[in-house]
């Protein structure tokens, strides 16, 4: 069981996971962007004009950079499906912790939206001088 100081630093480690998860999610789907920019000159036609013959096919150059795109992310697509299950997982775990353990970070007892615990609690002093710079707002 964590001590009530311990929650927030814990809260907060579980965030921090969360974010380098969609991090590397991120990161994949900047990975394919930069793939399929170096296949586009690949992907136009030859040739821009035609001479007496049909014009090409406007819609060819979209299904072929459809098809790279479908075959470069299906590459990454295990990668993908397993981060994005971990991500859920963790967004998941974070809830069941604010539920647990009360919303950590959304006390209503501090105007500031820090997590009050017993060891970060704010002396009698100091909250009085709080409530005043809240009832002036």
């Amino acid at each position: 069981m964590t001590l009530p100081c311990d929650r927030p630093a814990e809260l907060a480690r579980m965030e921090e996971a969360r974010r380098q998860i969609q991090r590397q999610l991120d990161m994949i789907d900047r990975q394919i962007t930069r793939r399929m920019t170096a296949l586009i000159p690949q992907l136009k036609p030859r040739h821009s004009f035609h001479r007496r013959g049909k014009a090409p096919d406007p819609g060819a150059f979209l299904e072929r950079y459809r098809s790279n795109l479908a075959a470069i992310t299906a590459e990454r697509q295990p990668e993908i499906d397993a981060l994005g299950r971990k991500l859920a997982r963790q967004d998941i775990a974070i809830e069941a912790f604010r539920l647990r353990h009360g919303a950590v970070a959304d006390r209503p007892d501090d105007p500031r939206g820090h997590a009050l615990g017993p060891c970060n609690r704010p002396s009698v002093a100091q909250r009085s001088v709080s409530q005043k710079e809240c009832d002036r707002a």
